[in-house]
């Protein structure tokens, strides 16, 4: 690695990839070389930004990581055992990187997504924070986040979210003393 590529990781010497392409992405479009790229480069952001929300709290459970698997079979149409293979790379790549890439990574999910498949990454996040029975705070926010980065509206984010209200952590009374 050239000082240059260090200082500006963001330069390409092929000038054909998009620059918000991030390498995130790429490597796990490498993955998934038997399909088309931009299908590819797709599951590769789905499942990115359903890892950044699993993470949220700090850890991926396992009842997380088979709700991410589970919706790459259903949504990506991919086999299990390429869906437990991109699950894998995303939550390496976000825990690696997650402080730079989240959102460089949901940025490029909204620029190649449509507005139906936005609202079902936001149905679809919802799903894996709740994996675990409860959906914890940061999970919460964490989606708001992605939500907003997205460009879906509030009452979006209200309607998809009041689908989990009995596993909202924060609508839950605390333990009697």
């Amino acid at each position: 690695m050239s000082i240059f590529d260090f200082l500006f990781p963001g330069r390409r010497e092929d000038q054909s990839a998009p620059i918000w392409e991030t390498e995130t992405v790429r490597k796990i479009v490498d993955a998934l070389e038997h399909m088309e790229p931009e299908r590819a480069r797709y599951l590769a952001a789905f499942a990115y930004v359903l890892s950044r929300v699993a993470r949220a709290d700090l850890k991926v459970s396992a009842a997380e990581t088979s709700a991410m698997e589970r919706l790459l079979v259903e949504h990506g149409e991919l086999n299990e055992g390429q869906a437990a293979l991109v699950v894998e790379m995303a939550k390496h790549q976000n825990l690696l990187f997650g402080a730079t890439e989240n959102f460089l990574v949901t940025r490029e999910f909204n620029q190649i997504s449509t507005r139906e498949q936005k609202l079902a990454l936001l149905d679809c996040l919802f799903s894996v924070a709740a994996a675990e029975g409860l959906v914890t705070a940061d999970e919460d926010y964490e989606i708001r986040r992605v939500a907003s980065e997205l460009g879906l509206t509030h009452a979006e984010f209200i309607a998809t979210r009041s689908r989990y209200r009995d596993r909202l952590s924060i609508l839950r009374r605390p333990p009697a003393p």
